[in-house]
This record gives C-alpha cells, sequence and structure tokens, in this order.
C-alpha cells in the first residue's frame, strides 16, 4: 500500500492518479477540511490529523506502506523531514514531489525573500497596509513587525475555525480578516488590494497551484510591491510532475520482485 502526504491540491491529484491505476492509497492531510476535500478521491484510508514522526511510523506498520509520496506543501519542511526519516529508519522507499517553480514576470516592484521576519520588515517599510496571503502559521511574526511600526495588516486565510480562532487569539479583527479558499482570479485579486487599500502584497513562493501568479499580476497591474517568501530547497531526489511518480513506483516494485520481497 501506498501512503500519500496529500495536504496539497497537488496531493489530492496524485491520490486520484494512484487510486484510477489501481492503487491502494491511505492519504493523509492535517485537517477534517482536508479530509474533506478528499472525498471521492479513491483513497482506501483517509487519516484527517495532523501526524509527527511517531504518529507516521505507527501508520507505515498499521497499512503495511511500501512507499510514501510527500506531496506536502513545498514550505512543509518539518512534515517532509520526519517522512524522510522514518522511511529511512523503516526501509521503505520515500519520494518527495514538489510543484513545479513558477517563472515570474520582472519587475522591480518584486523583492524576493529568504523568511518570515525579513518579509515582514521589508513589508512594514513598503507601505501603510500590509496585505498578507503566506499563510496563518507565521502571522504572529507579521503582526509584531506591523504594530511596532504602525502599519496595517490585513490577513487573506482559510475560512477554517482553527484558523479564525488563531488570528483572532492574536488580535487581528474581523475588519483585517479575508477568510476565503483560493486561489483566485487576477480580478478577484485585483479587487481586494484595492478595497483593502493594500500598500504592499506579500505571498509565498507557492507555485500556479498555490495562485502565486494571479497575485502577482494583479499587484503589479496596481502599481503595488510585491515580497515574495522563497521557497525552501526541496529534499533531494524531488519531482515535479506526475509521470515521474508512475516510473519510480513502477522501479521500486521491479527492484523488489527481484529482491524477493
Amino acid at each position: 500500500m501506498i501512503l500519500v502526504l496529500a495536504g496539497t491540491a497537488d496531493g489530492r491529484d496524485i491520490v486520484r492518479m494512484l487510486a484510477d491505476r489501481g492503487r491502494r492509497v491511505v492519504a493523509c492531510v492535517a485537517t477534517a477540511y482536508g479530509g474533506e476535500l478528499l472525498a471521492g478521491s479513491g483513497a482506501h484510508v483517509i487519516i484527517d490529523q495532523p501526524l509527527d514522526k511517531n504518529k507516521l511510523a505507527l501508520l507505515i506498520e498499521q497499512y503495511r506502506i511500501t512507499a510514501v509520496i510527500d506531496a506536502t506543501h513545498p514550505f512543509a519542511e518539518v512534515i517532509s523531514a520526519a517522512a524522510a526519516g522514518v522511511c529511512r529508519e523503516k526501509g521503505v522507499s520515500y519520494l518527495c514531489y514538489r510543484r513545479p517553480v513558477l517563472k515570474l514576470p520582472e519587475s522591480p516592484l518584486i523583492t524576493f525573500v529568504a523568511g518570515y521576519q525579513e518579509a515582514a520588515e521589508m513589508a512594514a517599510a513598503a507601505g501603510q497596509v500590509i496585505f498578507l496571503t503566506a499563510g496563518s502559521k507565521s502571522l504572529d511574526v507579521f503582526l509584531a513587525v506591523a504594530r511596532a511600526g504602525g502599519r496595517r495588516l490585513v490577513a487573506r486565510v482559510l475560512p477554517v475555525p482553527a484558523v479564525l480562532t488563531r488570528c483572532l487569539e492574536l488580535g487581528l479583527t474581523a475588519a483585517d480578516l479575508v477568510a476565503m479558499q483560493g486561489p483566485f482570479s487576477v480580478a478577484l485579486n485585483r479587487a481586494l488590494l484595492v478595497e483593502y487599500r493594500a500598500s504592499v502584497l506579500v505571498t509565498k513562493e507557492s507555485g500556479a497551484v498555490g495562485g502565486t501568479d494571479t497575485k502577482v499580476v494583479a499587484a503589479l497591474d496596481l502599481g503595488i510591491p510585491v515580497v515574495i517568501i522563497k521557497r525552501p530547497e526541496p529534499p533531494a531526489g524531488a519531482v515535479s510532475n506526475a509521470e515521474e511518480i508512475l516510473k519510480k513506483l513502477e522501479c521500486w516494485e521491479s527492484e523488489e520482485l527481484e529482491s524477493g520481497i
């Protein structure tokens, strides 16, 4: 059985692809909402809770997993490292999928940074209203910098209870929350930036699947600076298309047959 860490749209597509080809798949996501999105994917089992190294090891044993496909978000470094480590310990094949890198337009308005703190400081220096579309996990970093500089922070986040609760607990008001599931069109991104009078847009280098392309185009159309957090380097051997996943699985299966496993 194959375990897919499927907390992205790419991951859901990979689960469907494998199921359509007769593979038995255990699909793992971190939230109940993610589990709902996997309904009808063909997964044999759906796990909808956060995993750490120990829980992942138990799943591998329980379902006799022979291969793990890591299709988590490009910024999900912790779970990717945990998955690779557990697979090494268990002697289970591991493959990381990372969505293709997006080619963005060249513009003096675009600045790439290495991390959240740098992004927050760059955004605060760029203008009065920071429009944050980089997720809620780093919200405390951006709020601290924005408040210190007397800036307004508007955060676009997923409309799920846990995320909204975290935003409110950090002191973000309803007036500065945009709770919507992306990705969005250029037109809608542009409308949001205009509505909130954004001075600067902050996003991650998440690729077209994450809506980075339409966000950036909308901001550039309006002459708004964009701060982009660069994605981490993927694990060694990472692939970026579905065909490579199938080829790798077939290769592993051939090796197992030859070794008599």
